[in-house]
Parts: structure tokens; sequence; C-alpha cells
């Protein structure tokens, strides 16, 4: 893929440093709004430039390239933004916590769903491969480590059963919401106990014997 960064500003496609002066947030939100509303009006992914999108926000190249090295880490930062946020630790037990989790992948296949950008953009994601790298190591690879880390806490807790591998726990947990949430498109996602349910019926399987 072909970005709009200057060969001297050139960086790999999932840099996220940001560089120069502090950030100004109305900036900042004129550019995040201006790619949503050239996506809502039908622009690609792929088709997007730094100079459309700085035209669009009323701001200058340049400072859209001091707060992103190139255009596909910007994209993951609108997407990133656009999404709903991972929940905290409830400080009551990795049951709770285990429950939050799944259901913050209800909520997020729910957002899929109902907001059309988002859909767009997912779906457009798989074929830009510098993109979706990006995002892989920005925003997926850190939630399934946080996921893998709470599955831990919850063998040490005694929820889960610690002969089985981590890896696996983790598939076993997070497979069906994700299944459901992004295969399956007509599945039920309304019901704000789905999560709760998931992981009792789950861990009524993989807790440990008496």
């Amino acid at each position: 893929m072909k970005t709009d960064t200057p060969a001297a500003e050139a960086a790999p496609p999932c840099a996220a440093v940001r560089r120069g002066r502090p950030r100004s947030e109305a900036a900042e939100l004129a550019i995040f709004t201006a790619v949503e509303d050239l996506m809502a009006g039908g622009a690609n992914l792929s088709d997007l430039t730094i100079e459309g999108i700085a035209t669009a926000a009323g701001v200058g190249k340049a400072t859209i390239y001091r707060r992103w090295p190139n255009k596909e880490a910007l994209l993951v930062d609108v997407v990133g933004r656009l999404e709903i946020a991972m929940p905290e630790s409830s400080g009551t037990g990795a049951r709770e916590d285990l429950v939050a989790m799944i259901d913050y992948m209800r909520r997020r296949g729910l957002a899929k769903r109902s907001r059309w950008i988002l859909k767009a953009a997912f779906g457009q994601m798989h074929s830009l491969p510098e993109l979706h790298k990006a995002y892989y190591e920005r925003v997926v690879r850190p939630r399934r480590e946080a996921a893998l880390a709470l599955v831990r806490r919850a063998v040490d807790e005694g929820v889960l059963r610690a002969d089985l591998d981590i890896d696996l726990l983790g598939d076993l947990l997070m497979g069906p919401i994700l299944y459901r949430s992004i295969l399956w498109d007509d599945s039920d996602l309304e019901d704000p106990e789905l999560a709760a349910k998931m992981i009792d019926a789950l861990l009524d399987g993989l807790a440990p014997g008496l």
C-alpha cells in the first residue's frame, strides 16, 4: 500500500509514536471527524489520503504528520476511538471480571452492527495488509494479552482448572462470543445477561472438580 508520508518522515506502518509539538485536542477532533465524515460519504479506507483528510479537517498536512507518522497509524486511532473501551477490573473477583470481558465483546459486536463506519472499516481492513497489521499490533494483541492475564488470575483464584493450557482456556472462554459477534451476523446480542450465561455454562465444565 502506498502512503502519503514524505520520504523524510517515512515510518513502519505499525509505528505508533507521535512526535512534534503538544497535541491540539481541537485539531485532533477535527481530523478524526473528517475521516469519519469521509467514510460516511462513501470513501474507502484505501482511497483516503493525508491531503484529502487535511483538507476536510481544515488543517495542514504537517498538522497530521506531527501526530501520526503515516495514514495507517491515523486510521488505527480513528477505528480505536470508535470502539468501546475495555472494562476495568471490578475488584470483586475473577468470575465477575470474566463476565465483564465477555459482555464487552457482546457490546462491541452490537456497536459494529449498528455503526456503519465501524462495520465498513472492519470489512475493508482485511484487504489492507499494512493497516490490518497495525491494528492487530496496536489493538488486538494488547486486548488478547489482557484477556489471558485475566484467565491466569482466574486459575490462580481457583475459578478455572490449572491443568489446561492458558491459551486454550482463553479460546474456550472468548470463542463463543467472538463467533456470535463476528461470524454469526444475526445472532442475538441484545440479551444483557448473555455474558453471565456463557461464563457460568463454561465454568460448569472448566471449574476445578470438588
